[in-house]
């Protein structure tokens, strides 16, 4: 198996070699320089056996590059086919995601037909795991962060706070902004979008690949759509699961996500009532009456927090609804979250909500936990304007409420850091329509929670060559989540080209 390893990686860098031969569009002018560099593809600190690692730098501010350059860490897994097409490109979302890891995981997230034909190639976005990371608050400072007010009063219901509730939600978030600024005060201004999608036609270059084959998750979506805009014509395909409606600020967009995530909610506690060892009720309860059991509880934990065995931290209502919120991305959660408020329920031990909250910030890789959040809060904040009067996030709270009493008014809140960011890191640009690209697959599944179905639609329709591809079933993202009609459109799409009808649905 070593030596067929050693062998396989020859090979493909010789394909890289023999397409780097032919005319590879790149960067020209003053980013010419960048074309130049090769990728000295060797053995992988860490991940799966036959993984192989590189880096490339960019320039921080491609305003200026003769300045700065950042760093780049990208990931293969070498494709086993004898007919290689080229490399595809992935990125599983966040923001503050790693495409480097999710390549570890290529026989799960691409299926082998679509493997035999490509190398499959992750990035660790600027900003981003092992690529010139941003870091902001400390461990401590982001267990506080998330952790909710101090100040809370009553029930914990955030669309409507107290003076004292707004004021520390205030103080925390231009905190969260000062300690970007004080670590990293030139790099929190080039993490946006726009720049992730120069770096990766960069990369496309450097893979010495013609076109871009592209697959991108959540708000890996964003990267999708920026790059056709910026390069139309070095589309090849690009699948687009579980879209972000680039046209929203990011306080829309956490009120409309607010929908979403109401949605899934509905679909966990229909689930959880029909079995017998549902916290929230039981057969003969409605659905109505399963939301309004938890609301209760987690109002409960706001005034009286649960116990915890892992450390000193109260598990009240914000870390609680985290926890829950770990069920609404993924049906194969629910087990977990219906094991968790049963031991937080019946026994007052938050233990396990806490855990799954922790594994959602990645908190048990401290590095990947002040990073993964950072990047998050940093991208979003950079990809589009957000308001500036704080009245106007106290009003989104308020309205996220209405639609999911539970979850909508911290989404609402969870943007609030993006008032203090610096305005001349925040691109004005939100409209993409990619004028000029190949066809380009819109996925949405139609009970994403973190992902509005709606999203994908306006997605697909703002693109010109946006055709819009639709999962009817729960859970966050559409491919290779368990539906073969699905899986065999975008493997034809990835491999063939072959464009279905815009439309097309599964069920």
């Amino acid at each position: 198996m070593l030596a067929g390893s050693v062998l396989l990686a020859t090979a493909c860098t010789a394909q890289d070699d023999q397409r780097r031969e032919g005319s590879v569009a790149g960067p020209s002018g003053e980013l010419a320089a960048f074309a130049d560099q090769e990728l000295a593809w060797g053995e992988c600190e860490s991940g799966a056996p036959g993984t192989e690692c590189a880096t490339y730098e960019v320039p921080l501010d491609y305003g200026d590059p003769d300045g700065e350059r950042i760093e780049i860490a990208v990931k293969r897994f070498p494709s086993e086919g004898g007919d290689v097409l080229g490399s595809l490109l992935v990125n599983p979302g966040g923001p503050g995601g790693s495409g480097y890891d999710l390549v570890d995981h290529a026989p799960y997230t691409v299926s082998d037909a679509v493997r035999e034909r490509f190398d499959v190639v992750g990035f660790d976005p600027r900003g981003v795991g092992r690529s010139s990371p941003l870091t902001c608050l400390d461990a401590e400072g982001l267990d506080e962060f998330l952790g909710g007010v101090d100040s809370v009063e009553g029930d914990g219901d955030m669309s409507e706070v107290s003076e004292a509730e707004l004021a520390e939600l205030v103080e925390d978030s231009r905190g969260f902004v000062e300690a970007c600024q004080a670590n990293h005060p030139e790099l929190m201004l080039h993490v946006g979008t726009a720049d992730v999608a120069r770096d990766m036609d960069l990369l496309r270059a450097l893979l010495g690949d013609e076109k871009l084959t592209y697959l991108g998750f959540s708000y890996g979506t964003h990267i999708g759509a920026q790059y056709a805009e910026r390069f139309p014509e070095r589309v090849r395909a690009l699948v687009l699961d579980g879209a972000v409606d680039p046209s929203q600020g990011q306080l829309d967009l956490g009120v409309q996500q607010a929908t979403g995530f109401e949605t899934a909610l509905r679909a966990f506690v229909e689930d959880c009532l029909g079995r017998s060892d549902c916290p929230l009720g039981g057969p003969d309860d409605g659905v109505d009456d399963g939301v309004e059991a938890l609301t209760a509880f987690l109002a409960d934990t706001a005034e009286d927090p649960l116990s915890n065995s892992m450390d000193d931290r109260e598990v009240n209502r914000a870390r609680a609804e985290l926890g829950v919120l770990a069920a609404l991305y993924t049906e194969a959660y629910w087990p977990s979250v219906r094991e968790a408020l049963t031991a937080a329920v019946e026994e007052g031990d938050g233990t396990l909500l806490l855990q799954l909250g922790d594994d959602l910030y990645s908190r048990g890789d401290e590095a990947a936990y002040v990073n993964s959040t950072a990047a998050l809060i940093a991208v979003n904040c950079s990809d589009s304007p957000s308001p500036r009067d704080v009245e106007a996030y106290v009003e989104a709270a308020a309205e996220a409420g209405e639609e999911s009493p539970l979850f909508g008014p911290t989404l609402a809140w969870g943007a609030l850091p993006c008032a203090y960011w610096p305005e001349e890191a925040v691109d004005p640009h939100t409209e993409l329509d990619g004028e000029g690209a190949a066809p380009v697959m819109v996925l949405g599944t139609t009970r994403d929670s973190a992902t509005p179905y709606a999203w994908s639609e306006a997605l697909a329709e703002q693109l010109d060559s946006g055709f819009l591809v639709t999962r009817d079933g729960d859970g966050h993202t559409g491919y290779r989540k368990g539906d073969r009609c699905i899986d065999e459109i975008v493997d034809a799409y990835l491999v063939d080209l072959t464009v279905p009808e815009d439309g097309m649905a599964c069920a």
